[in-house]
């Protein structure tokens, strides 16, 4: 765990995750940072938890006095966000003190009490202060199903410090640089896309949501934005706003000008239709990605199918129906709700079709209005013919994704 300071009274605790699976389910090649705040003025209150404490009450008493902070002068838990990876420490805290006030949302409330047995609960509203007292003021900003229903903003007013907590946060361990203002544009980069793979994967079913909570943001004079997950923006905190707004388009169809070829073949026939397509999108100098379903993590397909422009579905027909790994992506990048992508499926089939049929059915019940090019089927291994149509839709493809070019 590291101590670092943001502002006079403000000070953050972080540390880097690896080796899990964040919420149980997505792989994180590059880990992540769980981070927690103290704010002080005659009182303190810790903004979202301590992040890796052990449980164990001397580690707590070590890590805080090393910043001037004695647990026992805790007078307030902020808990912006009830998600156990930022309330999981309030238990082990009760037994080192129990005369401390949990500060959330109405919705948030109802959780505390059937997580961890607490009632010792002052609920706010939008605009509620907390007067901590030596000019440090909080204010509280709902900001629901961002991305659970009971999500809110905290704003110090004195340094105008923003503690977003998911909103605004990113996947990626941060090293020893953990302000904007101190990385290298390499680790601007890294984070860049960490935060596109944090959205894709935790936030983006909520984007109507996350969109009106931008607006929120906006209504705030803000000089530093201190989220639960990535590095803390005091240079330039605009940036993470504009990155979050195009992150929302990305949902909703616009992309990157890139495809990604989502495939997968049983016997090599499909792969030699993918591997002539390989060679349009080079001719036609269009970046792409290929994902081979089962083999790619679910996290990387999600975000690389979130972050493209076009998208090329490779599958076979199987029993009937859709190449089921690449169904089963599909589906879950419905779940996600990313919709409005432009699209051209072409596979192969033995003695019957189907796949296009299952496709629909994936496409029309997640309500995805996906722009589909018409599709290629072809009889076992592709011939020249069925070549020549994957070739013009590659290029209908291409051209159509002009217009949802958002970089």
């Amino acid at each position: 765990m590291r101590k670092l300071k943001i502002a006079e009274g403000i000070h953050m605790l972080t540390m880097n995750v690896e080796e899990i699976l964040f919420e149980g389910i997505w792989e994180l090649a590059n880990g992540v940072t769980l981070n927690s705040y103290i704010v002080q003025g005659d009182k303190t209150a810790i903004i979202d938890g301590v992040i890796g404490w052990d449980g164990i009450p001397e580690t707590l008493y070590k890590n805080l006095e090393e910043i001037g902070v004695d647990p026992q002068s805790i007078d307030y838990l902020v808990v912006n966000h009830m998600e156990p990876d930022h309330s999981g420490w309030i238990s082990n805290f009760k037994k080192i003190k129990d005369d401390f006030t949990i500060v959330c949302t109405d919705k948030a409330a109802k959780m505390v009490a059937s997580f961890y047995g607490e009632d010792n609960i002052r609920i706010v509203k939008e605009g509620d202060t907390l007067d901590l007292g030596n000019g440090k003021v909080l204010s509280f900003h709902p900001a629901p199903n961002v991305h659970w229903p009971d999500t809110m903003y905290t704003y110090e007013r004195d340094t105008k410090t923003l503690f977003s907590c998911d909103m605004f946060g990113s996947f990626g361990r941060m090293g020893y640089h953990c302000f904007d203002d101190e990385m290298t544009a390499e680790e601007i980069d890294f984070f860049e896309t960490e935060g596109i793979r944090y959205y894709s994967n935790v936030m983006t079913t909520f984007t109507a949501s996350l969109k009106k909570a931008i607006e929120k943001a906006k209504t705030l004079e803000i000089n530093t934005i201190a989220p639960g997950h990535g590095p803390v923006y005091r240079k330039n905190p605009q940036k993470i706003m504009d990155d979050y707004a195009r992150y929302a388009r990305y949902a909703e169809g616009a992309g990157k000008n890139e495809v990604t070829i989502l495939w997968g073949s049983m016997y090599g026939m499909t792969r030699k239709a993918v591997e002539f397509a390989e060679a349009i999108l080079k001719r036609e100098g269009i970046k792409y990605n290929k994902l081979e379903m089962p083999i790619e993590s679910e996290s990387e397909m999600v975000a690389t199918v979130f972050r493209s422009a076009g998208i090329i579905i490779a599958a076979p027909t199987y029993e009937y129906k859709l190449f089921p790994p690449v169904a089963a992506a599909l589906s879950e990048v419905g779940r996600k709700r990313i919709s409005g992508k432009v699209a051209f499926r072409f596979g192969s089939y033995g003695w019957s079709g189907g796949a296009e049929k299952e496709l629909s059915e994936i496409i029309e019940r997640n309500r995805m209005n996906w722009d589909f090019v018409e599709s290629v089927e072809f009889e076992g291994v592709p011939k020249e013919e069925d070549l020549t149509k994957v070739e013009a839709g590659i290029l209908e493809l291409i051209e159509k994704m002009k217009d949802k070019l958002v970089e």
